[in-house]
Formats: C-alpha cells, structure tokens, sequence
C-alpha cells in the first residue's frame, strides 16, 4: 500500500503497548545529518475490532524526510464508513496493523525532500490517490502522492472531495450516457453521495427521484434536499403502492438507479426504473440484501451493477481521477456543490466517532479538523 514508511509504527514502538520509543544515541547522530519531521500524533489501532475500543491516540517520533519525500501537515480528514470498516476488518482492503487510521484528507506542505519539484511549504494539497494513514498530524511520503489545489479551497471540502462527491460523478458518467431530460432515482438520498449526484443532476439538467427513510426530521430533510435541487422526494412508506410512476408528474421514468442502503429501498429504486434501466450498488447501509423479481429481469430487462471507487481509482487512473477532483472543487469554490458536514477538533476525536458510528442517532459527515 501506499505511504507504508508513516503506517509502519513498529520500529519505535513496544510490541505489547505499542507505546513510542525515544531514539537511541546513535539514531540521534544519524537523524541530524538528514531532514526530520516534526513528531505526530496520530490514531491508531493495534488489532482489528471496534473502533471505539481499539483506537488510541499516541505519539510517533520524528520520520526522515527522503530526497523524494514531502512532509504535510494535516488540516482535515473525515470519518468514513469504509474507514471505520477497515478498522472492523471487514473491508475488502485494508493496511496491515498496526495501522494509522484515515483514507482520504486535505493538508499543508510542511517540508520537501531535496529533489521534490512542484511543491514548497504553505502549498495547500491533498492526498490523491487517497491512502491509508491521515488521521494523524504529520504525514511523510512521497511526493508523487500529493495532489496541489488552489489555496482558496475551503479545506473541509478538499478534505472530503475523493470519497464520495468523486462516487458520484463516476457513476453518473459510467454507466449511461445521460443526457439533459432524463432523470436518475436513487435511496440514500440525505447521504453526502446523494446529495452531490443532486446538484450534479441539476447543473446537466437532469431530473432527479428521491428515496428517503422514515424517520423525525424527514420534512426538513424533503425541503433540504428539493433546496439542492430535487425534483422528487418520497419517504419510503410513500411509495408503498403498486404504481409508483404515477407518482412522478412530468418528470420522466428514471433510466439509472443508485442504490446505497439495500432491502425494501433498492426495491423501491428497481419500481421506478424504465425498460431496460440499471441500477448501480455502491453501498449497503441496511445490511439487507436486494431482491429482484424475476418480471425484472425478463419482462422489463433491468441491469444490476456495482460501483466501487477504490477499484477504479486503483486501476491507473490517477491523472483523470485528479482532473475530476479538480473540476468537483471549482464547483466547490464556485458555490455550486455543498453538503452536510460536522467539523470537530482532533483533540475530540473519539466525540466524532462516536457519532459516525451512530451513538447520537443520524449526524452529518464527521470531520476532524486538525
């Protein structure tokens, strides 16, 4: 994996309490010929589990800094489920333990390696391809890591950029050529995926359906969402009927469906869909599976895809992953994308987590804000 010089913690580190080591006298010697970062406080996790057992916040020395190396200083990174996944376990990918917590985030340049061009301290950059490790204060690794973006980027959006308004880009581009008129249905709408693919929608004018859970709060989250652009929005429970299209006025039957939560919701998505759809499966919230009627597949010849980013992004795509980086933060700059963050001190850490692991209810994105 990437960056594996930062997320290798066991040099300096008692194999028991993982607890840092001060370096030795002649570690010191050779330290002082060369460039050295500042020291970092990072969160960690030793074993796989849950995550608000075994995470821990420590210290880690003092890194070298490589000709090829840049050293950041984190502003920025959020909580994401694949994170908290990864550190379950149960993510398909994941670092080696010990590992540094963190996938994606948004940083200052600190420091540069001797044949590092490009980059120079107070640059504003992120981590792209994203990599393992950001929920720390400093990070060390090559340059070829670092993406550079304008200074003016708010850096809660820089820092959330990659993971999901990047998902849903790619899904609107890749899986149908979608053109001003037609329309996409999709559950999991109040998510920051679906939000984006909202105001996406609407900037290509293309209409969007709606899917959202019953729950307190869901006619503010309807007038939120048709605030961003929506066309349609329906609760679950309102679409309990034989004829959802009759629903849907003169917005037109959805060609592409979005599918993040699974059971009854990505049944209600498959309803909407016209002849010949496709509904693309990024995620599964409800941890429900999704049934599909066999008339699906026969009489109205509907496609099921899936869309995973990190596969994607894996594939050699670094160049065009960063141009549509670059196009998704000019719209940020530019006031046309925005969605729900919360942003809470690192100091605060295990607050935030608590709340992306769903202790206080439904809470937006958490960031932490270093």
């Amino acid at each position: 994996m990437a960056c594996v010089r930062f997320l290798n913690l066991k040099p300096y580190m008692s194999p028991t309490l993982l607890r840092p080591r001060f370096p030795t006298s002649s570690q010191l010697r050779a330290f002082s010929a060369g460039l050295m970062s500042p020291p970092s406080t990072a969160v960690i996790y030793e074993t796989h589990g849950p995550p608000d057992t075994v995470t821990k916040v420590i210290q880690l020395p003092p890194i070298e800094i490589k000709a090829n190396d840049v050293c950041v200083k984190m502003l920025a990174a959020p909580i994401n489920p694949s994170d908290i996944n990864r550190i379950q376990g149960v993510y398909p990918v994941r670092p080696p333990v010990p590992a540094v917590g963190g996938y994606e985030g948004v940083g200052e340049v600190h420091s540069v390696g001797s044949a590092v061009q490009g980059l120079s301290p107070g640059d504003l950059v992120m981590a792209s391809p994203p990599s393992p490790g950001t929920w720390q204060t400093h990070i060390v690794t090559d340059r070829s890591f670092w993406h550079k973006i304008d200074r003016g980027t708010p850096v809660e959006y820089a820092a959330t950029v990659t993971v999901n308004p990047l998902t849903a880009l790619r899904m609107m581009e890749d899986y149908m050529n979608l053109k001003s008129g037609d329309a996409i249905v999709q559950n999991g709408a109040t998510s920051m995926v679906g939000q984006c693919v909202i105001q996406l929608s609407k900037l290509r004018g293309i209409h969007t359906i709606n899917i959202i859970r019953d729950r307190p709060g869901s006619d503010e989250a309807k007038e939120k969402l048709m605030k961003l652009g929506a066309d349609e929005v329906f609760t679950e429970s309102q679409l309990e009927l034989k004829n959802v299209k009759s629903l849907l006025g003169n917005v037109p039957e959805p060609a592409l469906g979005f599918n993040c939560v699974g059971g009854n919701a990505a049944s209600l998505v498959l309803k909407f869909l016209r002849q010949g759809g496709t509904m693309v499966t990024y995620g599964g919230m409800s941890k429900k599976p999704i049934t599909v009627s066999t008339s699906s597949f026969i009489f109205k010849e509907l496609s099921l895809k899936g869309f995973w980013l990190q596969k994607w992004i894996s594939s050699d795509k670094t160049k065009e992953c960063r141009e549509m980086l670059d196009y998704l933060l000019s719209l940020i700059r530019e006031g046309k994308l925005r969605y729900d963050m919360e942003l809470t001190s690192f100091n605060e850490f295990h607050t935030a987590l608590d709340k992306a692991l769903g202790k206080h209810g439904s809470q937006p994105k958490q960031v932490i804000k270093f």
